[in-house]
C-alpha cells in the first residue's frame, strides 16, 4: 500500500483510545467502499470471524458490529439483552462502570449497583450474598479495565460466581480486548463489548460485541431502540452475509481489517500484551525516578493506562504540564478520579518502550514548565526535545 501521501502524526497519543495508529492503518482509509457491494460484505464477514477466533477457540459464539463508539455498543447490549422483567447488577469502581448503571437507568431498566470506590476492586463476597438473596437479578455487568484509574478487575473470579448463580454475564472489555489475553468462554461471559479504536489499534467508528449465540438468540424483540437493536443487527449480518442495517463506517472497517493484519504480524495478542507490559514497566520505572507516585497499588494496575498523583509542588500546574508535553510530541490524559488529584498516561497503541523513555525524558523537562519558558523575547525556548515524535 502506498503511504506516500499519508501525513505523519504531530504527536503520540498516550491515551486509552483513540490512540496512535500506524501509517498503514490510516492509509487503508484512502479508498472508498460501497456498503452494498459483495466484496465489502465478505470483508465484514471475515472481520467477524476473526474477532470470534481472537475471543475464544470454543464454538457457540458470534460477533456483531455496531456503529458508534464503545458506549453505543454497551448501550446496544444493555438495551437489548435485558428483558422487561429483568434486573441489572452493575459492579462499579469508576466512571465507566457508573456509565453502565446510567444507561440502564435511562432505559428504565431496574438496576442496582455495588460501588466499591475508585481504588478497590469489586467485593466478591458481597456479590455472592446479593445474588443469593435477590433472585430478580438477571444480569451482572462489570468493566474489565476501568480506565478511570487503570484498575484491572477480576473478571474471571466474577464470572465464576455469576455462572454459579445462573445469571447472564456482561463484560465491558473496551480497553483490554486484543491487548490482554482472554478467553470469553473461560470468563463465562455471555456478552463482551469492545471498540475498534482500542487495543486492536484501529480508528474510532464502531464497537463490536462477542456474544454467546444461544443467549443472543433469546433476545429477539427485547430492544428498546431501533438503531441500537443488537439482535436485529446480528440477524441482518447473518442473513445478508455481512450487510449492516444502516450505513456502515466503511473506511473505519477497512482500517480495522488492516489493524487485525498487523496484530497477526506482531505475533498476536500475547505479543502485543508483552509490548504493552514492557511499555508499562519503562513508564513506571522512569516516573518513579522523577518522584511520581501511582494512585493504585501494584496488584490492581493494568498495563493499559496508569493514574499518577499530581505533584504537590506549587510550581506544578497540570494545564501547563500538559501543553508542554504536547509541544514535545506527547498527549496524555487528565485525571478522572474524584477522590484524588491525578493524571493518566496510556501504554497502548503504536508505542514502544523507546517511546516511553522519550516520554519520561520530556516529563522531566516539562513538569514545572510555564509560558515564559517558551517566550523567545524573554530568553526562553520550547521544552527539549521539541516535537520529539519526529525523531522516532
Amino acid at each position: 500500500m502506498d503511504n506516500t501521501h499519508v501525513p505523519d502524526n504531530p504527536y503520540l497519543l498516550l491515551t486509552p483510545g483513540p490512540l496512535s495508529t500506524t501509517k498503514s492503518v490510516r492509509a487503508a482509509m484512502l479508498r472508498d467502499w460501497c456498503t452494498w457491494d459483495d466484496e465489502y460484505h465478505r470483508i465484514v464477514q471475515g472481520l467477524r470471524s476473526k474477532l470470534v477466533s481472537l475471543a475464544t477457540p470454543q464454538d457457540g459464539y458470534t460477533a456483531v458490529l455496531m456503529q458508534g463508539s464503545g458506549t453505543f455498543g454497551m448501550e446496544s447490549v444493555i438495551g437489548t439483552v435485558i428483558p422487561g422483567n429483568g434486573k441489572l447488577l452493575a459492579l462499579v469502581n469508576g466512571a465507566y462502570g457508573d456509565r453502565i448503571a446510567r444507561i440502564a437507568s435511562r432505559l428504565k431498566i431496574p438496576v442496582i449497583t455495588h460501588d466499591s470506590g475508585e481504588v478497590l476492586p469489586p467485593n466478591l463476597s458481597r456479590l455472592k450474598r446479593t445474588l443469593e438473596a435477590d433472585l430478580t437479578i438477571s444480569h451482572v455487568a462489570v468493566v474489565h479495565c476501568e480506565t478511570t484509574t487503570g484498575m484491572l478487575n477480576p473478571v474471571e473470579d466474577i464470572g465464576r460466581i455469576v455462572q454459579a448463580f445462573g445469571r447472564v454475564y456482561i463484560v465491558d472489555a473496551m480497553s483490554s480486548f486484543g491487548g490482554i489475553p482472554m478467553d470469553v468462554a473461560a470468563l463465562g461471559a455471555d456478552f463482551l463489548i469492545s471498540s475498534a479504536n482500542k487495543c486492536i489499534q484501529g480508528v474510532p467508528g464502531f464497537a463490536f460485541v462477542i456474544a454467546r449465540r444461544a443467549e443472543l438468540e433469546r433476545t429477539a424483540g427485547r430492544a428498546r431502540s431501533l438503531s441500537l437493536d443488537l439482535y436485529d443487527q446480528w440477524r441482518e449480518m447473518e442473513a445478508q452475509k455481512g450487510k449492516w442495517r444502516f450505513t456502515s463506517p466503511t473506511h473505519v472497517v477497512r482500517a480495522f481489517v488492516q489493524a487485525l493484519h498487523e496484530l497477526d504480524e506482531e505475533g498476536g495478542v500475547a505479543a502485543r500484551f508483552a509490548r504493552y507490559k514492557a511499555n508499562h514497566r519503562r513508564l513506571l520505572d522512569g516516573m518513579r525516578e522523577l518522584g511520581f507516585r501511582c494512585l493504585l497499588p501494584k496488584e490492581y494496575r493494568s498495563p493499559i493506562i496508569t493514574s499518577f498523583l499530581n505533584p504537590s509542588n506549587p510550581s506544578y500546574h497540570f494545564a501547563r504540564f500538559y501543553q508542554a508535553l504536547k509541544l514535545c510530541g506527547f498527549v496524555i490524559y487528565p485525571g478522572k478520579v474524584t477522590s484524588a488529584d491525578t493524571f493518566r498516561i496510556g501504554n497502548i497503541g503504536d508505542l514502544t518502550p523507546n517511546d516511553m523513555s522519550r516520554l519520561v525524558k520530556a516529563v522531566g523537562q516539562c513538569m514545572y514548565w510555564n509560558e515564559v519558558d517558551a517566550n523567545p523575547d524573554q530568553g526562553g525556548s520550547l521544552p527539549d526535545p521539541h516535537r520529539a515524535v519526529v525523531a522516532r
